[in-house]
């Protein structure tokens, strides 16, 4: 598949995204919101999916966790991957639940060994059952927490091991790096630049209590101007790649979406005409 500029698929959007004409355009998929036998959002996407490519992002799996993957869960993984035949399948650097509780967030994974083992087992699980090579996202982190593997170490780490990909996700350097007090463009010239199969693009907004102190990845504004500018940075060291834009609150109208997800395209085909 091209390197070209996708959005999330939102229910709200259905209709125009089946009938957007827009060269090169693809969708993303939360595959926990079709795990059913039937029913018209599964309807909608194989409409979709005949006409545009789909990726599937997961939000569930609790790779980053220390307890077992949920083998039915990861069945349901398996069903939709066999029938809509994603051009790319991901999941994220985090955890989401713990001793039969699920929570509603993606929580930060300790970047220690034993963590790393256990993430490692779980993407190797993972890619097995799907017989699908994963692509793992970098997490948003709002404090610093004990580490005795930097962050990117373990990543690349994990692409050794497993042989899995990396979704790298622009906005979570940003955010992360404001939170922590690190420098964005130093963590994006030591990604493993052959390991990354997917960029996002996501907003953020200042915290509630906090203001701008706290940056939170809330995919419900617009992508900033600092993160336009790190893509471009990470863009012109690794070429163009699959580029998302996310929005998953605050959701905006179509047309307006679509013209964040054609200033993305603008930046892979400025990249492409230098190269």
């Amino acid at each position: 598949m091209a390197a070209t500029a996708g959005i999330g698929l939102k229910p709200e959007h259905y209709r125009p995204v089946l009938e957007a004409t827009a060269h090169g355009l693809w969708v993303e998929v939360h595959p926990e919101n079709y795990m059913a036998d039937s029913g018209p959002r599964l309807n909608w996407l194989e409409a979709i999916r005949r006409d545009k490519p789909a990726s599937f992002h997961g939000v569930g799996l609790s790779l980053g966790g220390v307890e077992p993957l949920d083998k039915g869960h990861l069945k349901r993984w398996k069903t939709l991957v066999e029938r809509f035949d994603p051009v790319r399948v991901s999941e994220h650097l985090a955890w989401s639940a713990h001793a039969g509780t699920y929570f509603n967030d993606l929580l930060p994974t300790p970047m220690t060994q034993a963590a790393l083992d256990h993430f490692c087992d779980h993407v190797d699980e993972m890619q097995s059952v799907l017989g699908r090579q994963v692509l793992v996202e970098n997490p948003s982190r709002y404090m610093p927490l004990h580490e005795d593997i930097p962050e990117i170490d373990f990543l690349a780490e994990t692409v050794r091991r497993t042989g899995c990909g990396l979704l790298l996700d622009v906005n979570n350097v940003h955010v992360s790096a404001h939170n922590l007090g690190f420098d964005a463009r130093d963590y994006l010239d030591r990604v493993p630049a052959g390991a990354i199969g997917e960029i996002h693009l996501a907003g953020h907004e200042p915290d509630e209590g906090l203001g701008a102190e706290l940056l939170i990845d809330t995919h419900g504004a617009p992508v900033s101007e600092d993160v336009w500018s790190l893509l471009r940075h990470l863009i012109g060291r690794i070429g163009p790649r699959p580029l998302l834009i996310e929005r998953d609150t605050n959701l905006p109208p179509f047309g307006v979406l679509m013209a964040e997800r054609s200033a993305a395209q603008a930046v892979l085909e400025e990249c492409l005409a230098h190269v």
